[in-house]
């Protein structure tokens, strides 16, 4: 592994740059699922395993998906 990604891998925390294209994604899929009501908000907390990642946002629904089959 070169140092680039060795550096890249042992970060503590996100960049509000990274957060924002990251709940941008996240928001993509949601909507398919879900009507959501108001802003999403990621919390990435530090572990010994590595980090846990939560995401809360609020939804007035579940969508139906159809199954295409």
């Amino acid at each position: 592994m070169n140092t680039v990604k060795l550096i890249a891998l042992d970060r503590e925390d996100m960049t509000d740059f990274e957060r924002g294209l990251f709940l941008k994604d996240f928001k993509a899929v949601t909507d398919e699922y879900f009507e959501v009501d108001g802003d999403t908000d990621l919390e990435v907390t530090r572990t010994e395993s590595g980090f846990l990642v939560c995401v809360i946002f609020s939804a007035h629904r579940i969508k139906t998906v159809r199954n295409p089959v």
